[in-house]
């Protein structure tokens, strides 16, 4: 294969939007995972209505679950899949094997994706988003209506299989939750410290031994919850958009961004009140229920987030907004990673210890801090590197060469 002649997206091919909306993600993703990061998912009942901060805590959990839970996802796996195209794209005009290059791609993010898991944070994406992306190619021929009845029928066979599942008594994930838990046993985890180990470990290894039966559970969220489904039904819907090249003449489509952009909110938003409700209250219509009710407002109300920031930035071009936003955007992978690394530093008995001493209220602080530290620091790297360091790293063992990382030094 040649690859003289192959690189990354320059910085004067990227669109603005692209890393804008990348960036507003990392945002959200910041604020579904610092719950966990902050040990306050972990707690019992008790001990969270026993906090000072209990109501408001209760009122905000409502909201995330309306305003961000899936939301955010669908977001990142919708980018994820037209960055997919683009790859294609830069790839195929430079005469180059784009696919080839696109599975290097993949494989380095399993592999960064598993050391994320196994290492540093149990709530990794990135290694499913990996193995899933490596499928997409199969799909490449596939003609346009083709690709969005492909990406309903993944996006809507969670249902049934909750339904079948729930009809038959079975649980898929039982072979995980068995592993998770001989673990535990193995190195002390019990349901009453499982909420505190991590606050209180006081080396790396105690924190590795929760990082492995973690990794555990989070097979099992995979399974119950359908994730590799959900996930690869929006890859392909983001390859749709991105091989229409839909986010290049936004000015042209406005109609169709309000038309998303209003149905998204006059459906998802309702729904999501509802998805809120049974989420607060056990799924008490049942797993199926539930995730059809997931289905129909989550995707929706994330389709609304996409296009109405679309139509924001038409209207606000030149707002220094959108700088902001594109700062963390072009640096993805290294805020991602960055912010599970900041995480344990801020909660982890290694660390600072706050963890299971901070309500849900003083968790989002922390987590929209962390992010506008996020936006600052990104833009002064960008002032001086061409790519995140990550960025940098992933493309270098991507294409097989070094590239330049100063912005000062002609590549």
């Amino acid at each position: 294969m040649n690859t003289e002649n192959i690189a990354p997206v320059k910085s004067s091919e990227r669109y603005v939007i692209l890393d804008a909306l990348r960036g507003f993600a990392i945002l959200g993703i910041c604020m579904a995972n610092y719950p966990e990061f902050s040990l306050y998912t972990f707690q019992s009942s008790e001990t969270i209505k026993a906090m000072p901060t209990s109501g408001i805590d209760h009122v905000l959990r409502y909201l995330l679950y309306i305003f961000v839970d899936g939301k955010f996802y669908t977001l990142f796996s919708l980018l994820f899949g037209i960055g997919f195209s683009i790859i294609i794209a830069n790839a195929a005009r430079k005469g180059a094997n784009g696919f080839q290059i696109f599975y290097r791609r993949m494989a380095v993010l399993t592999v960064i994706g598993f050391l994320h898991l196994m290492f540093i944070w149990s709530g990794d994406i990135l290694m499913l988003y990996a193995l899933l992306g490596m499928l997409l190619p199969l799909f490449r021929n596939v003609s346009d209506r083709g690709l969005l009845k492909v990406s309903a029928f993944f996006l809507l066979i969670p249902v049934v299989i909750d339904a079948l599942t729930a009809f038959f008594g079975i649980r898929l994930s039982a072979p995980a939750v068995r592993a998770q838990w001989h673990y535990c046993n193995l190195y002390g985890i019990t349901e009453e410290n499982f909420g505190y180990w991590l606050r209180d470990a006081g080396s790396y290894k105690e924190v590795f031994q929760f990082l492995v039966q973690g990794a555990l559970v989070r097979v099992q969220e995979f399974v119950d919850g359908n994730r590799y489904f959900k996930v690869f039904g929006l890859f392909i819907l983001g390859f749709y958009i991105g091989r229409n090249r839909m986010y290049t003449g936004l000015e042209t489509r406005i109609g169709l961004l309000k038309t998303i952009t209003r149905l998204g909110f006059l459906i998802g938003l309702p729904l999501s009140l509802l998805y809120a409700w049974s989420s607060m209250n056990g799924h008490p219509w049942g797993n199926a229920m539930h995730t059809l009710i997931y289905t129909i407002s989550v995707y929706p109300l994330g389709l609304a987030y996409l296009c109405g920031i679309c139509l924001f930035y038409l209207r606000r071009k030149e707002a220094k907004l959108w700088s902001c936003l594109a700062a963390p955007g072009r640096m993805a992978l290294t805020n991602y990673i960055g912010q599970s690394v900041i995480g344990m530093f801020l909660f982890y008995g290694i660390g600072l210890g706050w963890g299971a001493n901070v309500g849900l209220i003083q968790t989002e602080v922390i987590a929209f801090l962390v992010y506008i530290f996020q936006i600052l620091f990104s833009r002064l790297w960008l002032f001086g590197f061409r790519f995140g360091l990550l960025e940098w790293i992933w493309r270098m063992l991507t294409y097989g060469k070094k590239f330049e990382i100063r912005n000062n030094v002609r590549a």
